[in-house]
């Protein structure tokens, strides 16, 4: 029991000192749901890019919806996962 215990407090010693450092944790794939105005999107995160459900981002290939994301989990998600307007 003191063994398992204090192992227990090991992991999470070692958790909270992972947690210190953002850079250790990267999101491969992420799905989100995002509240707008009008009606919830779907942000999804693969093979590096956030990419959206709504029609803006059909037509523009960004919006609020993935910039909000970004924001939220920037230190997360990989480097430029919002696509550059246009690109």
């Amino acid at each position: 029991y003191l063994a398992m215990k204090s192992s227990l407090h090991g992991m999470i010693d070692k958790a909270h000192r992972y947690a210190e450092e953002p850079g250790r944790v990267q999101l491969a794939r992420l799905e989100a749901r995002v509240r707008g105005d009008n009606s919830d999107h779907t942000v999804t995160l693969g093979e590096g890019r956030l990419r959206c459900d709504c029609d803006h981002y059909e037509h523009e290939r960004l919006c609020a919806h993935v910039l909000t994301v970004e924001r939220v989990l920037k230190l997360y998600i990989p480097a430029n996962a919002a696509p550059f307007p246009g690109s």
